[in-house]
């Protein structure tokens, strides 16, 4: 028979419980700024800036230290290991920068995928090996939650019942180490938007996925109402033939979530997938306004489609600061609105965020 031994004080409980509804208070998501070195600079590539330490600090520094008004829209920021001790023009250290706002620090704890042998190029997520002692360290450097990605693909033999249920689990012991160690785990297994299924094969797939990771949470003893769940929308396949409307994309999404994900996680952040930036706001306002029962907070958790306007109209040069953050905050409020169903588009978006942000396979 079960028997239940305590993992969690109720003080514990408590503490990470509060953590995440902070995050997602109402009309508030997440940056997600922990692009990875590499990343970063494909990103400043296309602005022609060169990838240096100084330059990655200079955009973030930008994104930080916007309007004190950005902490309406914004509950939660996932950080780079780097980006964690580093400083703002201002001399002070980023995170105390974010905790100045009354805005939550969060830290990407995972070391990337790994190849699954005998697959069809599937993989794992690595990062369990001493990942106690990261997060206590990075508890006591200011951080009160973690971000973990682990990542599955649809073709014709994918995802197999391998890959599903190695991430599930691998997502499961990242989750109860985190909360040992006082950090919310965000818990987030990203089903590419690759190829050429239609909406309702991934809504399938995103279902399979989701019942599978909340079995692993469950049978880990994790406690959701200290996690928070990072998915994709349900969206078709980037070459599907068949163009779907944020409507159908919102009740395909709903539709999955009410079946797989309980009424106890408090919010569910939805990842961007490199939707452009209008798109992923347009997508969100409809997924609340789905008339079907949503017990969560539905809102997001956007890197690419929160800052690449910004990054557009920085263009590495000093004098645009002011015009990045004003294109960041412009965007951060737009899908702080579309968290509670309440964005109306003007019509007038521009070029920069009507742009697909879409790599293929994507890597951090």
């Amino acid at each position: 028979m079960t028997h239940q031994f305590p993992s969690l004080s109720p003080e514990q409980k408590k503490e990470l419980s509060d953590i995440a509804q902070r995050i997602v208070a109402p009309g508030k998501g997440i940056l997600a700024a922990d692009e990875s070195t590499g990343t970063m600079g494909k990103r400043l590539q296309k602005i022609n800036v060169e990838n240096t330490e100084e330059n990655r600090r200079c955009f973030r520094d930008i994104l930080f230290s916007s309007d004190a008004s950005i902490a309406n829209s914004v509950g939660g920021v996932i950080f780079f290991h780097e980006t964690l001790y580093q400083k703002a023009d201002s001399g002070k250290l980023f995170p105390q920068v974010i905790k100045d706002k009354g805005i939550v620090v969060g830290i990407k704890v995972d070391k990337g995928t790994a190849g699954l042998n005998g697959t069809d190029g599937e993989t794992t997520t690595q990062g369990l090996d001493g990942l106690s002692e990261r997060c206590a360290q990075y508890k006591k450097d200011g951080c009160d939650f973690a971000k973990w990605r682990c990542v599955l693909k649809i073709s014709d033999g994918c995802p197999s019942a391998l890959g599903i249920a190695e991430n599930a689990n691998v997502l499961a012991r990242y989750a109860s180490i985190c909360q040992q160690n006082g950090l919310v785990p965000i818990v987030e297994p990203e089903i590419l938007p690759d190829g050429d299924h239609d909406l309702l094969r991934c809504q399938y797939v995103t279902e399979k996925v989701l019942a599978a990771v909340y079995k692993a949470l469950s049978d880990h003893h994790v406690y959701l109402e200290g996690t928070l769940l990072k998915p994709n929308m349900v969206t078709a396949g980037h070459s599907c033939p068949k163009k779907y409307t944020p409507q159908e994309v919102a009740m395909a999404t709903v539709t999955a979530l009410r079946r797989t994900v309980p009424a106890a996680v408090p919010g569910i952040c939805f990842l961007s997938g490199g939707q452009s930036e209008e798109e992923a706001s347009l997508n969100l306002n409809a997924i609340n306004q789905v008339p079907l029962h949503r017990p969560w907070k539905l809102t997001f958790s956007y890197g690419r489609a929160l800052q690449a306007s910004a990054l557009a109209a920085w263009q590495g040069k000093a004098a645009n600061k002011a015009a990045a953050q004003e294109t960041f905050c412009t965007r951060a409020k737009i899908n702080g609105l579309a968290s509670k169903g309440e964005y109306k588009p003007t019509g007038s978006a521009d070029k920069a965020s009507m742009q697909s942000l879409y790599t293929a396979s994507y890597v951090y």
